[in-house]
């Protein structure tokens, strides 16, 4: 029998549980947590794709936590919820697909400016989200359009996914912020799923490094499902403006001064 353990040092072993527990934390609230799980994996020596791969596998975790605990506390509400997970299934398996065929070097040059756009828009905006609003578009319209589009964004491409949902929560289903953030974890777990099975058909992924993050994601995760029940839209705010700005400021980082 292999010693999986072998392939790191001791100490990286506590480190992939605390950069889990940190990421599930921030992504449960905000999103981003990809941030800190990301790098951690890459420090480990990890091939680019293996630390991918196990990237999505352990922030799966994290994700299904959050997300059936807000489901569980009564706080993703709405019978067009499953039309909207069956949507970003379809956008996210159509993204995974046309990703292996086409260039993508406009969109990942475009989305920084996406974010920034968000990341303004917020920040003039003191009072988005605080309360509920009156819908701009129905339920079943919002979920095709924004389920396919931003299901497929996540499958073709992946940064700022939790950020646009939200804000398209917010914006035109009128939600808060707090409603936004439970729904934006619901739709991010059905895009995460269907970019690990591609991961995993693939062979990219570590299952003994994930797990060691994936326990600490699922404890953090966890705790700040929590959190965002108990405090609600102005505990959200700094939290989410903080995760988009530095989304934003790595992408633009990787695309225009990286290398």
């Amino acid at each position: 029998m292999p010693d999986f353990f072998s392939a790191f040092e001791w100490y990286v072993w506590p480190l992939l549980f605390f950069a889990g527990f940190a990421g599930g934390l921030v992504d449960s609230i905000a999103g981003g947590g990809g941030l800190i799980t990301l790098p951690a994996l890459l420090l480990t020596g990890m091939d680019p794709k293996m630390a991918l791969g196990t990237n999505k596998f352990q922030s799966s975790f994290g994700s299904l936590t959050s997300s059936s605990r807000y489901i569980m506390a009564g706080e993703v509400k709405g019978q067009r919820v499953p039309w909207g997970v069956f949507m970003t299934l379809v956008g996210a398996a159509s993204g995974t697909v046309l990703v292996q065929m086409l260039n993508t070097q406009l969109l990942t040059k475009l989305i920084p400016f996406l974010l920034l756009a968000i990341f303004i828009y917020t920040l003039v905006r003191p009072k988005l989200g605080e309360v509920d609003k009156d819908k701009k578009l129905p339920e079943m319209g919002f979920y095709a359009i924004f389920g396919l589009s931003i299901g497929f964004y996540d499958g073709f491409f992946g940064p700022g996914t939790g950020s646009f949902w939200t804000i398209a929560f917010v914006s035109l289903l009128g939600y808060n912020l707090k409603k936004a953030t439970t729904h934006t974890k619901v739709m991010n777990f059905t895009s995460n799923v269907v970019s690990l099975i591609v991961f995993l058909i693939g062979g990219y992924v570590n299952f003994v490094a994930g797990i060691a993050m994936a326990l600490g994601e699922v404890l953090g995760a966890r705790l700040g499902a929590g959190l965002v029940i108990k405090r609600g839209t102005k505990f959200i705010r700094p939290i989410f403006i903080t995760m988009v700005g530095l989304v934003m400021l790595k992408l633009f980082w990787d695309q225009f001064f990286a290398g």
